[in-house]
C-alpha cells in the first residue's frame, strides 16, 4: 500500500471513496508519523483518542453513503482555535490549561464535514512572530534542510507548526491565520499552498484575537487544490462575527484547472526592492512567464503607498492587540499570580505570563493609543491604510484581474539568526505580505522553485475582494508549471 500520510486530500478522498483504506487506517498513519516526529515540534497536544474516534464515526458514515466532503481526513489545528474541552492556549503561558466549553466556528464546520482532530498544533505566543519562535512551547523545527547543513531552520510564522506538519506529513491539511502573512509566509517556508481569504470571508469567532481588523484564518495545505477544499468548508457567514460576510460560498475546488487565458495580471513595480536577492527576482520573473504561457496577460502596476504599510501594520496591529490582551488579567481564566492587591496582582500575571514579544507589541500600542499620541500615530496609520487599499481598487478598476509579487524577501533562515538585537530585522520579513491585510484582500502563496541552497521558494498572488477562485486558478498553473516540492526525511 502506498504511505497513506503521502497522500494529498484529494487522493485520500478518491480512496476512501474507493474503499482502497479506511479513515481509521489514514489516521492511524498520521499518529504514528506525529509520535516519530516529534523533534520538529510541530504539535504542542495530540489527541490520538479523538482522532480514533473521529476517524470510527466517519468510517461508519462513509460506509452508509453519507460521508461529507471532508470525511475521514486528518488534520491539525493551530492553537488559536478554540476546541470544545481540548486545551487552547494561543502557545502563552497566560492561557495556562485552558480549555474552553465551546468550539471556534471554522472547527466546528470542518467536524460537521467529517475531518478528524490529530492535534494542536504550535504557533508565535498569540501569533505574534514571523518565524515561531515566540511559542511558551518553544521553536518549531522546519523540514527543510539547507543542503550539506544540520542546521535547524524556522518554518516561519506565526503559523509556523501549521506549515511544518503540512510539510512533513504529520497531517492532510492545516488551519492558519493570517494577521500581517502568518499563513502566507510558512507556506512559502516550507512549499505549502497557503491562502488567506479575504477579510470577513471566514468566521473569526472562537478564534483567538491578535488585531481584530486583520486577523483572517484559511488553510494551509500541500497543493492548491487541497487548499480549495478545505476553504469550502473553513468560509461562510457566520451571525457570531459581525464581520462576517453574508455572500455564498463558490466550489472552490472546481477553478481548479479553468483557463486564464485573456487575464491581466499586475506586476507591481513598487515591489523590486534595493537589494532584493537575485533568485527571487528570477522566481518572479519565472512566474510571470508561467502565467504569460497560460494565456494571461501582464502589466505593469503601481502601488506608491506600499513603502508605507510596514510602518503602518506595525501601528495598527499593536494597537489592536493591546485591545484584546487586556482581557488577560488572571482574573477569569488561565494563569493568576499574587500580589498584594488586585493592580499587582494585574502586573505579576501578565509580566510572568506573556513573552517578549508580546509584551513589546502590547507596549507599543498602549503608547501609540494614548493620549497625545493617538492623532500622531494611530489615526495617521489608519489614514495610510486606506490609501494602500485605494492603490489596489484603482489597479482593479483598470482590469486587473490579480496582482503577482514574491511571497517573501528570502528563503527559511536558522532558528536564532534574526531578531535577536533588532526586532525590526523580523518585521522586514512581512514586507511583501502586510499591504493583503491592510487592503484586506485575498492573497495566497505558492510553492515555485528553490534557491542555491535547495530551500524552497513561493510566489505569491493578490485578489480582488472575495475572488479567492481566480487566486486558485492561477495558482494551479503556477503549480503546475513549478512542480511539487517535498523534504527529504531526516527526523
Amino acid at each position: 500500500m502506498t504511505d497513506l500520510t503521502s497522500l494529498t486530500i484529494a487522493e485520500a478522498r478518491a480512496g476512501l471513496a474507493s474503499k482502497s483504506f479506511t479513515a481509521t487506517e489514514l489516521t492511524d498513519a498520521h499518529l504514528a508519523a506525529m509520535e516519530a516526529a516529534r523533534l520538529l515540534n510541530a504539535y504542542i497536544l495530540e489527541t490520538p483518542d479523538r482522532a480514533r474516534e473521529m476517524a470510527k464515526a466517519a468510517d461508519a458514515r462513509i460506509a452508509k453513503g453519507e460521508g461529507g466532503p471532508l470525511a475521514g481526513i486528518p488534520l491539525g489545528i493551530k492553537d488559536l482555535f478554540a476546541t470544545r474541552d481540548i486545551r487552547t492556549t494561543a502557545c502563552s503561558k497566560i492561557l495556562g490549561d485552558f480549555k474552553p466549553p465551546y468550539e471556534s466556528t471554522i472547527t466546528s464546520q470542518l467536524w460537521r464535514d467529517g475531518a478528524v482532530l490529530l492535534g494542536k498544533l504550535n504557533n508565535d505566543e498569540f501569533a505574534m512572530g514571523s518565524s515561531n519562535e515566540t511559542s511558551c512551547f518553544g521553536p518549531v523545527v522546519n523540514p527543510w534542510r539547507r543542503e550539506g547543513s544540520n542546521t535547524h531552520l524556522v518554518p516561519g510564522g506565526s503559523s509556523g507548526g501549521s506549515a511544518s506538519a503540512v510539510a512533513a506529513s504529520l497531517c492532510m491539511g492545516a488551519t492558519a491565520t493570517d494577521t500581517g502573512g502568518s499563513i502566507r509566509q510558512p507556506a512559502a517556508f516550507t512549499a505549502t499552498v497557503g491562502i488567506k481569504p479575504t477579510y470577513g470571508r471566514c468566521s473569526r469567532w472562537g478564534i483567538v484575537a491578535f488585531a481584530s481588523s486583520l486577523d483572517q484564518a484559511g488553510p494551509i495545505a500541500r497543493t492548491v487544490r487541497d487548499s480549495a477544499i478545505l476553504m469550502r468548508s473553513m468560509a461562510g457567514h457566520d451571525p457570531k462575527d459581525t464581520t462576517s460576510v453574508d455572500i455564498a460560498v463558490p466550489d472552490y475546488e472546481a477553478s481548479i484547472g479553468k483557463s486564464v487565458k485573456g487575464m491581466r495580471i499586475g506586476i507591481p513595480k513598487e515591489y523590486r526592492l534595493d537589494g532584493m536577492p537575485a533568485e527571487i527576482e528570477k522566481l518572479w520573473k519565472d512566474g510571470a512567464d508561467w502565467l504569460k504561457a497560460a494565456g494571461a496577460e501582464l502589466v505593469e502596476v503601481s502601488l506608491p503607498h506600499t513603502k508605507y504599510a510596514l510602518p503602518a501594520y506595525y501601528i495598527v496591529a499593536p494597537a489592536e492587540a493591546s485591545s484584546n490582551l487586556a482581557r488577560y488579567d488572571g482574573v477569569r481564566y488561565g494563569l493568576r499570580e499574587g500580589g498584594r492587591n488586585i493592580i499587582d496582582m494585574y502586573e505579576s500575571t501578565r509580566a510572568a505570563g506573556f513573552g517578549a514579544e508580546v509584551r513589546r507589541r502590547v507596549m507599543i500600542g498602549t503608547y501609540v493609543l494614548s493620549a497625545g499620541y493617538y492623532d500622531a500615530y494611530y489615526l495617521r496609520a489608519q489614514k495610510v491604510r486606506t490609501l494602500i487599499k485605494k492603490d489596489f481598487e484603482d489597479c482593479f478598476a483598470k482590469g486587473v484581474n490579480a496582482i503577482l509579487t514574491p511571497a517573501t524577501p528570502s528563503a527559511a533562515f536558522g532558528v536564532g539568526e534574526k531578531g535577536g538585537a533588532d526586532p525590526v530585522e523580523m518585521y522586514l520579513n512581512d514586507i511583501f505580505t502586510v499591504t493583503v491585510n491592510m487592503a484586506g484582500l485575498p492573497g495566497i502563496a505558492v510553492p515555485s522553485g528553490m534557491d542555491a541552497q535547495g530551500l524552497p521558494l513561493g510566489l505569491q498572488l493578490i485578489g480582488r475582494p472575495f475572488d479567492e477562485e481566480t487566486l486558485f486558478s492561477l495558482g494551479e498553473v503556477i503549480e503546475q508549471a513549478a512542480g511539487r516540492f517535498t523534504p527529504s526525511k531526516w527526523w
